[in-house]
């Protein structure tokens, strides 16, 4: 008899559990361990490993349910812990975190087989994503596939003088200030109409209505802090 597909859950909510559970009982039949602390999955994983190895990880990234005791205290010290260890396990998030610069350094840094969402995981998405993973490739939901392709793309428009000019925008009353503010690679000073020239370019880049957007919009894509 062929061996069942091991998955690791791992949520600090039974509902999320719960719900996770249901989805993969639409989708086939695997064996599934659930549980709510990181410290517990890495430690199922690293004992499970030479005899009965998970094959797929599905967990989130933040857990409320940390003590002083804690020693992976969210799904990111999950992932780098089963990284560094060599653990052959695919890993999905399942989370409710959205914001830009969170899911690209995620995504850039710890390089999870899927990203799904939990606001709109149903079996068929659940399905689609284990189907990636299990063929070796990734997948991420829709959104988050949109929101990493714009990151990328902006992070290509970027250069120092548009990096310098987005930091020192808010600091400054008006944009006349910059003027001796911003500077080239060698040294030499970058004119008000350059510099103006390249906030026009910013806006329509990140489709911003106007400077105040422009940071605002900047610092969602983790362009700037």
């Amino acid at each position: 008899m062929e061996n069942k597909i091991k998955i690791l859950v791992v949520d600090d909510h039974q509902l999320v559990i719960q719900g996770i559970l249901c989805s993969l009982k639409e989708i086939g039949d695997f064996e599934v361990v659930t549980t709510n602390s990181c410290d517990e999955a890495f430690l199922l994983i690293k004992q499970n490993q030479d005899t009965q190895p998970f094959q797929l990880l599905f967990t989130d990234l933040s857990f409320d349910n940390t003590t002083e005791d804690t020693n992976l205290d969210g799904g990111e010290e999950l992932i780098k812990a089963i990284r560094n260890n060599d653990f052959n396990i695919k890993i999905a998030v399942i989370t409710g975190h959205t914001e830009t610069n969170r899911v690209y350094n995620v995504i850039s840094n710890l390089n999870p087989n899927a990203y799904l969402l939990k606001s709109k995981c149903d079996a068929s998405e659940i399905s689609f994503a284990l189907t990636k993973m299990l063929a070796n490739d990734y997948y991420y939901t829709h959104e988050i596939h949109q929101k990493i392709m714009r990151r990328n793309i902006v992070q290509i428009q970027m250069d120092d003088i548009a990096i310098q000019v987005l930091k020192e925008l808010p600091n400054q009353p008006k944009i006349s200030n910059l003027e001796g503010v911003i500077k080239k690679n060698d040294g030499s000073i970058v004119k008000l109409r350059s510099i103006e020239t390249k906030l026009a370019n910013l806006r329509t880049d990140l489709n911003a209505n106007n400077n105040t957007d422009l940071i605002l919009k900047a610092k969602e894509l983790g362009v700037i802090d």
